[in-house]
């Protein structure tokens, strides 16, 4: 199943995002996620690929063992870091041989104590070029991109990251799924933008939600979203200054914040102070960190809330 097939006949699309575990715990961690979150039919799920030799072998191995076993759709994420040319084919062929057809292209972040990326000799510079190159070497496949509802933290400037945004859409990505972000607003604002450019392709918004504090706030630190205030004067409000934060307490706020967020995302009606309708959020992609209880819990909360047809 290609997955621009699947956002041409289905909405809203459910999807999920995992990263290749590192040692033989997380693999089991995430296998049991997997096994957990399989029988709630999502649409598709990605795999994350590093810089890294291994992360890169994992990473096929498991878009290939989901398949297989689990009978989900997997995206493969492919990205520009730390790769030749020839690197990128040999990934591309197992990929292939495994049945996977879909690809999320991405140029990467730098390895782990490099603050810019580097262009590797013999690959590619931008994410741009590697989806011409996957489009141009194998039509067969279905090529998806990202996109930063509150720009890309390198951008320069909003205009910037969006005439970036528009080569990909040019070179062949054929839907994008954004990064995490935690207000709404910026979404829709960010999806005039790109409509008003010309960008027509679906754009599949992407939420987390919180269950660990200090880790979301790094994350939202490293890839320029915002925690918005009320999320934030929540979060605090449950904060113990003797023990931290209550765990349970965390996941529920963060569940619940989640759940709204993708009910505005989903249901808002036409009109209002955005230019848009309502068809154009093609559905939700969830980040686990490789866990399901609180995507579960979202996901049941969504499913209780729909309409009955």
């Amino acid at each position: 199943m290609l997955i621009r097939d699947r956002l041409a006949h289905k909405r809203p699309v459910f999807s999920f995002e995992f990263f290749p575990p590192k040692n033989a715990k997380g693999e089991r961690v995430l296998w049991r996620s997997l096994e957990q979150l399989a029988p709630l039919e999502p649409d598709f799920v990605s795999v994350t690929y590093g810089a890294g030799g291994s992360t890169r072998t994992r990473t096929v191995e498991l878009v290939g063992r989901i398949k297989r076993e689990l009978g989900v759709e997997p995206l493969a994420h492919l990205t520009c870091a730390g790769s030749t040319r020839d690197e990128l084919e040999a990934v591309v062929e197992r990929l292939l041989e495994q049945g996977i057809r879909n690809i999320l292209a991405l140029r990467g972040d730098p390895p782990r104590g490099q603050e810019t990326f580097e262009h590797t000799p013999g690959g590619f510079r931008y994410a741009s070029e590697l989806t011409a190159w996957l489009r141009d070497r194998w039509p067969e496949l279905c090529v998806g991109g990202a996109c930063y509802p509150e720009v890309h933290p390198e951008a320069p400037s909003g205009e910037a990251d969006l005439r970036n945004l528009q080569a990909k859409v040019d070179a062949g990505a054929e839907f994008l799924i954004s990064q995490l972000f935690f207000d709404n607003a910026a979404y829709f604002e960010f999806t005039d933008r790109a409509r008003g450019a010309g960008i027509e392709v679906p754009i599949i918004p992407g939420i987390m939600p919180v269950t660990n504090v200090k880790q979301i706030e790094r994350f939202t630190k490293m890839c320029g979203a915002t925690i918005p205030k009320v999320l934030h004067q929540r979060l605090h409000a449950i904060a113990d200054t003797k023990d931290g934060y209550d765990p349970q307490e965390v996941f529920w706020t963060g569940v619940s914040y989640a759940a709204h967020q993708c009910r505005e995302l989903l249901d808002r009606p036409p009109g209002g102070p955005f230019r848009r309708q309502a068809s154009t959020v093609a559905g939700v992609h969830f980040y686990t960190l490789n866990r399901s209880p609180a995507t579960r819990a979202l996901f049941e909360i969504l499913e209780l809330a729909r309409p009955v047809r």
